[in-house]
């Protein structure tokens, strides 16, 4: 029988899911070089335009940061804009249910934009963050959202330059330097560093736990089917090796009601 050992598990909350997803209301501070005519705007923001946002900005439920040209440095691209469904007229402002529509709408739009499947988009270091009026032209009645690609996730202090356009930057063969890696003796206390830089995991493989109609079968569970389906899928990556050592990342109840089914797969790897 070939010998495995399991890694200490990483718990981390949303790998990829953009701070706005889950913020709750905060203050009125729209995000740094706030546009004058964009801070308390009503009107349903433009898309495909670009700007320089930081976590701090990405924390906050609304943000009027001014735009750039996408030729120059920026962090952020909007890929998607809308109207909220009517079902949100007479809703609080920091009503839950407008965390899962977000999650819903941006994320499926999200992994369609960068051309990504429901695997990659769990093991990439880009994620999206979600943004909606400010509390001020909420109450004059404006209900829009706001998806924007960024260069980075809740596990980096800062972000990266995306390219000129993130469109498609993920099909195909993505790069090493937007692909989820760590560093470090376990995936648990390891630092995680996009795979262009120096590291000891991968992460290389998700495995799915539910179909979106399941109740959440309880933390012990999820620990228990994500080892058993890490190992497999892990020793299949490697071409099956007869030692060799895996880490994974599974979700909790929060996550599983947002639609995430599935966990991460990682193995030390320093390629």
């Amino acid at each position: 029988m070939s010998q495995r050992r399991a890694v200490a598990v990483l718990l981390l909350g949303l790998l990829t899911l953009g701070s706005g997803t889950l913020t709750a209301c905060g203050a009125e501070d729209q995000g740094g070089n706030a546009d004058p005519d964009l801070v308390d705007a009503t009107a349903v923001p433009n898309n495909g335009v670009c700007r320089n946002l930081s976590p701090d900005d990405v924390a906050r439920p609304a943000n009027a940061t001014e735009t750039t040209d996408c030729a120059m440095e920026h962090t952020a691209e909007t890929f998607a804009t809308g109207e909220l469904p009517a079902t949100f007229k007479d809703v609080e402002y920091d009503d839950p249910e407008l965390a899962t529509f977000a999650y819903t709408t941006c994320s499926t739009q999200f992994a369609a934009f960068v051309g990504a499947d429901e695997s990659l988009v769990l093991r990439t270091t880009i994620s999206w963050a979600w943004f909606r009026p400010s509390e001020k032209a909420w109450g004059k009645g404006a209900r829009w959202y706001r998806c924007d690609v960024i260069g980075g996730n809740k596990s980096m202090p800062a972000y990266r330059p995306l390219p000129e356009t993130a469109k498609g930057m993920l099909a195909g063969r993505p790069k090493d330097a937007w692909l989820s890696c760590a560093r470090g003796a376990t995936v648990a206390q390891s630092e995680k560093v996009p795979c262009s830089q120096k590291h000891d995991w991968r992460a290389v493989t998700t495995v799915k736990l539910g179909t979106p109609a399941d109740e959440y079968p309880g933390d012990r569970v999820m620990e228990s089917r994500t080892r058993s389906f890490c190992a497999q899928s892990v020793k299949a990556w490697l071409n099956y090796p007869a030692e060799f050592e895996f880490g994974f990342t599974f979700f909790h109840g929060a996550e599983w009601k947002a639609g995430i089914r599935r966990s991460v797969c990682w193995a030390r790897s320093a390629k």
